[in-house]
């Protein structure tokens, strides 16, 4: 090996072996600055429910005065056989089926109801309801009110 070559490689392994022994700590790149976590977005409010569709909406609603009737026909036979009770939520309409299901509404204010008598006797009256339907439209105390009221499932 020539004298020059090995200078040259003396003086790369010197170089190497001082690099590798030194203890002073190699310069590095500063840290990033810290990257604030996304903020977590506050969970959306649930969609406010759908309120009922109005039953005076719709294409096949009956309105007018409907009244009611309970205690005084307790017990007594409807116009399709039932015993009448009060407490039930049911109706007398004049023509509608017996068993037809209707959605009865009030001043916002709906119940379900199912045909099982005959009625009503008073002219102007559209539909005869149980105290229970009256009570939960509010209109108890009134004795008759304007409704509205359809079929449960319309016609399709």
């Amino acid at each position: 090996m020539r004298p020059s070559a090995l200078i040259s490689a003396l003086a790369c392994a010197a170089a190497l072996s001082a690099c590798a022994a030194s203890t002073k700590p190699t310069p590095t790149a500063p840290p990033a600055p810290a990257l604030a976590a996304p903020k977590a977005k506050a969970p959306s409010p649930a969609p406010a429910p759908t309120p009922a569709a109005k039953v005076a909406d719709r294409s096949d609603a009956t309105c007018g005065l409907a009244s009611w009737y309970g205690e005084k026909f307790r017990g007594r036979k409807t116009a399709n056989g039932e015993i009448f009770d009060p407490d039930k939520l049911t109706a007398a309409h004049k023509t509608l089926a017996f068993g037809t299901v209707l959605i009865v509404e009030h001043e916002g204010a709906q119940v379900i109801v199912r045909i099982n008598d005959r009625g009503p006797f008073i002219e102007g009256r559209v539909i005869d309801l149980s105290r229970a339907a009256a009570a939960k439209l509010g209109f108890i105390e009134k004795g008759v009110a304007e409704v509205c009221f359809a079929p449960e499932k319309p016609k399709a």
